[in-house]
């Protein structure tokens, strides 16, 4: 799907989702990533290093939050570039007794940040937070419109 540049504004949400997240989504995670790192799967690891508990993959939360563009695109190919800053872990909690309760909720809103006529791409910001806090900053993608 493309989206004509001259039907967007800049500030114009995008849309918002949230994303829940549990410790079988971290292993499916690390398996189809390779991090296997304990701090993603193992609470004893995770808070023998200092972490408040388990925490989240940093390329499965950016991964997680971009999938609003591309649901908006409509064309994970649309992506021309995503950046982020990671700024606070998403811990998440051991719910694996309580089938279809999440251990994490993330939270994610879109907004266009710049439109370039010229090239025909829009950037956008994105706001993601876990517990009210930001755990990314700065996370912007820019996307070919048409």
């Amino acid at each position: 799907m493309s989206i004509p540049a001259a039907e967007l504004t800049v500030g114009q949400e995008i849309g918002s989702v949230t994303i829940p997240v549990t410790r079988q989504d971290l292993v499916r995670y690390a398996g189809a990533s390779g991090d296997f790192n304990p701090i993603h799967w193992n609470s004893d690891f995770a808070q023998g290093v200092g972490l408040p508990g388990v925490i989240a993959h940093g390329m499965f939360t950016m991964g997680a939050a971009v999938q609003l563009v591309t649901d908006w695109t409509g064309d994970p190919g649309s992506v021309i570039d995503y950046q982020t800053r990671f700024t606070k872990p998403v811990v998440v909690a051991d719910t694996t007794a309580q089938p279809g309760v999440p251990g994490a909720i993330l939270e994610v809103r879109g907004t266009i940040g710049a439109l370039n006529p010229e090239e025909a791409t829009a950037r956008i910001d994105l706001t993601v937070t876990f517990e009210g806090q930001k755990v990314l900053v700065k996370a912007q993608a820019v996307v070919r419109l048409s």
